[in-house]
């Protein structure tokens, strides 16, 4: 199934329902006067952030979301109900922004925060609201009006503490799949991520980092090469960029530059973040200490002070990769997103049918 972060729906806030025009009928009450009830007001429109889903999928085959009208008001002064809320779900890291003005209404980065998008129209008044000292039989009654409607942007940005850039087959899937429980899918040839996979760290003290995988970059991918920089959103809002070099490469230096090039073309403040560089496929070269030395000062060099460490690895064998967790904890003293994220398991809470 593809994975769908980014997609453009129309939501429609309920009509409000209209207001009676009703007169009191009772025996003996020959000239009862206006008993006409309001009408209800219409359904909003929610978005919630939930991790009981994980992707926008479930808006692509439907695009207009209304909620429900609020019901007519009735004679004895009752009241028409107002239209439910539709509460539309949506994965956690979710970005709503109003498509015509641009306007982001929310950022929905943590588990069940909600955002008000679409307000249902006011019910009208019923006749008995209208009745004065000259007029005390009005035959008249306002009508509900129209609930909002926006064409609505809803781009996904995934919630990670860390985020794995590399070329393709470099090994960071092989890499996610060994030091958290995500068991992507994984080959020995380009582009095996087609989609961003998320991974849980976590270590003897029972802290937690939450790593994002997103599918390999290429030369030129800012220009729309390979599977382009499209999702590169989904590490915006990483604290630490762990870079992965092949060691196997022709030249692991110059592959992490082209690497923060392409991160610049796309966002100038990514390459400012802190880094940890990992040089994997230690086995499949003759490592000596010189070499590794002499490989550390010049990737040192490329990232201009921002690498946090420098750590070579197997991660076929697993050779390295207790150290590298090690450190890549140390990186974060205080809370992660991975902490603040544990969250208990909330009902499901139903969506209008409408």
């Amino acid at each position: 199934m593809k994975f769908i972060d980014s997609i453009e729906i129309l939501i429609r806030g309920g009509h409000g329902g209209a207001g009676a025009v009703s007169f009191h009928r009772a025996k003996y009450v020959p000239r009862g006067g206006p008993d006409g009830g309001d009408g209800g007001h219409g359904g909003s429109i929610t978005f919630l952030a939930t991790n009981r889903v994980s992707t926008l999928g479930k808006f692509r085959n439907r695009k207009v979301y209304a909620a429900r009208p609020g019901e007519a008001g009735q004679g004895r002064n009752r009241s028409g109900a107002d239209g439910e809320t539709l509460i539309l779900q949506v994965p956690v890291g979710t970005v709503i922004t109003d498509a015509d003005t641009g306007e982001i209404i929310a950022d929905l980065n943590l588990p069940e925060s909600t955002a008000a998008a679409a307000r249902g129209g006011k019910g009208g008044l019923g006749n008995a609201r209208f009745s004065t000292s000259t007029n005390q039989a009005p035959e008249y009654a306002q009508p509900g009006l129209p609930g909002e409607e926006k064409r609505i942007q809803l781009n996904l940005k995934l919630i990670a503490d860390a985020g794995l850039v590399g070329l393709p087959n470099a090994g960071k899937s092989t890499l996610l799949s060994k030091v958290t429980a995500n068991q992507a899918k994984i080959g020995a040839y380009a582009f095996t991520t087609l989609n961003p996979n998320l991974g849980v760290l976590e270590n003897e003290q029972h802290r937690r980092i939450l790593m994002a995988d997103i599918p390999g970059i290429i030369e030129g991918a800012s220009k729309g090469a390979g599977l382009g920089l499209s999702f590169l959103r989904h590490i915006e809002r990483v604290r630490v960029i762990i870079y992965i070099l092949d060691l196997t490469s022709v030249d692991p230096a110059a592959d992490l530059r082209m690497l923060r090039m392409e991160l610049k073309h796309y966002n100038p403040e990514l390459i400012e973040r802190p880094g940890f560089i990992i040089l994997n496929k230690m086995d499949e070269i003759d490592y000596d200490e010189e070499f590794a030395r002499e490989l550390a000062a010049a990737l040192k060099e490329e990232m201009q002070g921002l690498a946090e460490e420098i750590v070579f690895i197997s991660a076929k064998e697993g050779s390295g990769l207790q150290d590298f967790t090690e450190k890549l904890f140390a990186c974060f003293p205080d809370t992660t997103q991975a902490e603040r994220m544990i969250a208990v398991n909330a009902p499901e809470i139903p969506e209008s049918t409408e």
